[in-house]
């Protein structure tokens, strides 16, 4: 293994391109007058897409963990983004639904989600792949045998 590829190495090197890729989301956010995070985006498009829905049932169209989703509609919700309300049939259930604010947003963002895309395709062009198939196999890849199975065999 070369210095170059080392398990520190790909970890830095995918935080980088988070906080390059976020921050620069979050500052034309800003730029823009909106209290908005990039991690917002995914529940925000499946409540435009999809309505109301369980956290249970965000976290499983999301593909993260109902913590993880849990704690982005709280910080949501204190951003005046999502309502939660408990469920009718159990009351243990919580329902996301959009506020009236990210009704208002809505057309504000789909432009800098249209911006995002057109800059994503650049990067792609740039770096001569598309960035996401590539994470999306990697994905697939660790569904079929996680991290932790190939990290006990490299032992």
């Amino acid at each position: 293994m070369t210095a170059a590829h080392t398990a520190a190495s790909f970890g830095a090197a995918l935080r980088r391109l988070i906080d390059h890729l976020d921050g620069a989301l979050e500052q034309m956010y800003r730029d823009d007058g909106l209290d908005f995070r990039p991690r917002y985006t995914p529940v925000i498009r499946a409540l435009m897409d999809d309505g109301p829905q369980t956290l249970t049932m965000l976290a499983e169209r999301l593909g993260v963990s109902h913590s993880a989703t849990s704690q982005t509609v709280a910080q949501m919700r204190l951003a005046g983004l999502v309502v939660v309300t408990r469920g009718e049939g159990d009351a243990r259930q919580r329902v996301v639904a959009l506020s009236r604010l990210a009704r208002a947003m809505q057309a504000r963002l789909e432009e800098h989600w249209h911006a995002a895309r057109v800059a994503t395709a650049a990067l792609d062009t740039e770096t001569g792949g598309v960035l996401v198939e590539v994470i999306n196999r990697a994905n697939a890849a660790l569904a079929k045998r996680p991290f932790r199975e190939r990290l006990e065999d490299a032992r």
